[in-house]
This record gives structure tokens, sequence and C-alpha cells, in this order.
């Protein structure tokens, strides 16, 4: 059975399930879900109660972790290529550094909105790219770079693995001068910061 909220206070200590009133009397808020009439807890945390607007919250107990969702601008590194697509390590959502890393698939079809030859012209391993979330399809962030300001921030010489640099359209290393294909982002960077 559901505990129900006793007191009309803010600040109670509440688990999903924890009854925390009706639907007549309060508003549903965040971290609160109505079942049959009844607001819940959603989550773990602490009861907001807002008597002027008559609304019930619930704010976490603990930090959310924050995840990538269709829409999200995200950093990765490109792990790994297979035929028509790029493996990438996500550890950015737009500002934020990740503490745990998400696994991103770029598709060919996603990376131009021109036509791309091969994947191997887009990216190659050891790149940082910048990229959008379009899809979460079975819990796989599928990723684009299509979109203008999306593309390779950093890149490596894929023959002596020193960094690229631009000149002009075309990247190049300074070191065996070996010109490269990238899908480059238009803030393509020539250091690490």
């Amino acid at each position: 059975m559901a505990k129900i909220l006793s007191k009309r206070q803010s600040g109670q200590f509440v688990v999903p399930g924890n009854r925390l009133g009706v639907i007549e009397e309060f508003t549903p808020g965040q971290g609160t879900y109505v079942e049959r009439g009844e607001i819940y807890a959603e989550i773990t945390g602490h009861t907001l109660l807002d008597m002027q607007n008559k609304t019930v919250s619930v704010y976490p107990l603990v930090r959310v972790v924050r995840v990538p969702k269709v829409g999200s601008i995200v950093t990765g590194q490109v792990s790994k290529l297979q035929n028509k697509t790029a493996i990438i390590r996500i550890f950015k959502i737009g500002e934020e550094q990740l503490s745990g890393v998400f696994s991103g698939l770029l598709y060919i079809s996603d990376v131009s909105a021109s036509y791309v030859d091969s994947i191997y012209d887009a990216c190659k391993p050891g790149d940082i790219i910048r990229a959008k979330v379009i899809s979460e399809k079975n819990r796989i962030y599928h990723l684009s770079t299509a979109d203008k300001g999306l593309g390779v921030l950093y890149a490596f010489c894929s023959h002596c693995g020193h960094m690229l640099k631009q000149k002009r359209y075309k990247i190049f290393c300074p070191e065996c001068g070996r010109f490269e294909k990238r899908r480059v982002a238009v803030d393509f960077k020539e250091t690490v910061s």
C-alpha cells in the first residue's frame, strides 16, 4: 500500500509510488504521475507543495544522469569505421562533459546533405567530431553531421599521426605533406585547446 503524504508541507522525503494527493486538490508537477485521479511520486526525492498555485512536485534526491536525446548536439571521438558506418564514443552533450561515455552511429547517408562516396572521406579513427542526435531507435544514438556547424573538429594524419591543419578548403599534414578528406566543421581546429 502506498504511503499517503500526511503533512501539508514541502520537504517530505518520498519514494516512487508514495501518494501525494488527488487531482481535485493539486495539479501534478515535476517528478509525479497520476493514476485513477490520485497523484503519486515518480522519483525518489523531496516534495514541494506550492499552495498558491495548488501544485505538488517531487525534486530528485540525487543528480539526474544526463544522456543524449534527439536534437542534442554531441561531441565524441571516432573509435571505429565499418563499411558505411562510423562508431562514435560520445563524451560531451552541448558544453557539458559527461562522466560516462555513450556510443553513437554515424551512417554515410547522414554525413552530408550532398553525396559522400565513402565513410573514410568523412572521418577517420581518432578524429574528434561534433554531431546531432537524430534518433534513439533501439537505444542506439544515430548521429548526423549534415547540418551547418557539424563535422570533424580535430583530425589526425592517417599516415604519421600528426594533427592536421586547414588550408582553404583542404586539410593537410604539416609534417608529411599529405592531403586528406574529411567532413570538417566550420570551426575546425588546428590545435587541441
